[in-house]
């Protein structure tokens, strides 16, 4: 008699977290309003679901919110409904909204660590009860692929997001087009999986932690719920004033700051400039260079412009988005690392989200 695989047989579940956003809206046909979609009822809209042959479990936050009202706090919330239902389920799915979904999926990233279980953030450009909605292309294939296994082992053990066609590290994504329904780019980091008429994984570039000379060595997942919002973004510009700068960096209680450079990290050379970051840095303030541009990398000291930074004691953030700067900023101070080690970690790759 033939023995029955009872573990090839289960089938993947997932669980759908709906935090708000345009995916998650139908219009009312009363009032032709916007309102939330009733995933109670998602077989009856999206009939195809069934084909997949998956469980799908759904939990929608109280307090939805648009994403652009994202905060560290809600962070945590969602970090937590996957800690609690993180040994029920194969794969997660995350509906968040578009504008800030670069930010959330970088924090959670440096959250979730130890993560062997795919975490997949997807949103749309138009909600899913309108004709030409890419949400819905955009909801069916997240879940595919957070099901996805490969001798047992998911595809895609990492915090990524899914965006029209390309599955793409969500700590080196970035939302580029308000749009088009392509809406992301990765200017940096190759995509993770590219799908047609199938799923290409290009699993060279997928982070399978965990494995130890093809051992499965599991770890148990670590999730980080402290941040420090005491961070800002300082953007520079031509023309740029030394009040300007000065109130930015003594603004009250703050300890790091994203600094973003033109080019390859570069910035003026005026001594009032340098003075200010200088004083700043003795003071205790920590300044994360981060360029620009979409694609590309600092590279202090390249140009006579970004030589000054790195001996007055700028950080160079590499390759690093601006989004997954700021997330690892606060996530390294509310851990209360000493401002030496916040200095050496943010100089180091820690979930894949630079290339040192």
């Amino acid at each position: 008699m033939a023995l029955i695989n009872v573990a090839a047989m289960k089938k993947p579940s997932i669980l759908v977290l709906y935090t708000g956003g345009t995916i998650g809206m139908m219009k009312d046909p009363r009032t032709g309003s916007l309102v939330p979609f009733d995933f109670g009822n998602i077989y009856e809209h999206m009939p195809i679901l069934r084909n997949l042959d998956y469980v799908i479990d759904f939990y929608s936050f109280e307090n939805l919110i648009d994403s652009s009202n994202m905060t560290p706090e809600f962070w945590i919330e969602l970090a937590e409904k996957i800690e609690e239902n993180y040994e029920k389920y194969d794969g997660f799915v995350v509906l968040h909204g578009s504008d800030t979904m670069a930010y959330s999926a970088s924090a959670l990233s440096f959250m979730l660590e130890n993560l062997a279980k795919p975490v997949v953030f997807t949103g749309s450009q138009l909600p899913m009860g309108m004709v030409r909605s890419d949400g819905r292309e955009n909801f069916v294939t997240s879940i595919e692929i957070a099901a996805s296994k490969i001798n047992g082992e998911p595809c895609v053990p990492e915090v990524c997001i899914f965006f029209e066609n390309q599955l793409l590290r969500g700590n080196r994504a970035t939302k580029f087009n308000a749009e088009n329904f392509n809406a992301f780019s990765s200017g940096n980091y190759p995509p993770l999986a590219e799908v047609g008429i199938k799923i290409k994984y290009n699993r060279e570039f997928i982070g399978y932690k965990n494995k130890t000379a093809g051992v499965t060595t599991p770890k148990k997942l670590i999730v980080h719920k402290k941040f420090d919002r005491n961070v800002g973004i300082l953007k520079l510009f031509p023309g740029i004033t030394l009040d300007f700068v000065k109130h930015a960096l003594h603004t009250p209680g703050l300890k790091g700051v994203i600094m973003e450079t033109f080019g390859s990290g570069n910035a003026p050379t005026s001594e009032w400039f340098l003075d200010e970051l200088a004083d700043a840095i003795r003071k205790g303030l920590i300044i994360y260079n981060v360029t620009q541009c979409k694609s590309g990398s600092v590279e202090m000291g390249r140009y006579e412009t970004s030589l000054n930074l790195d001996k007055i004691g700028v950080i160079s953030g590499y390759d690093i988005t601006t989004e997954s700067a700021l997330a690892k900023m606060m996530y390294l101070l509310g851990e209360g690392f000493t401002r030496s080690n916040v200095k050496k970690y943010l100089q180091e790759s820690l979930r894949g989200e630079m290339t040192v």
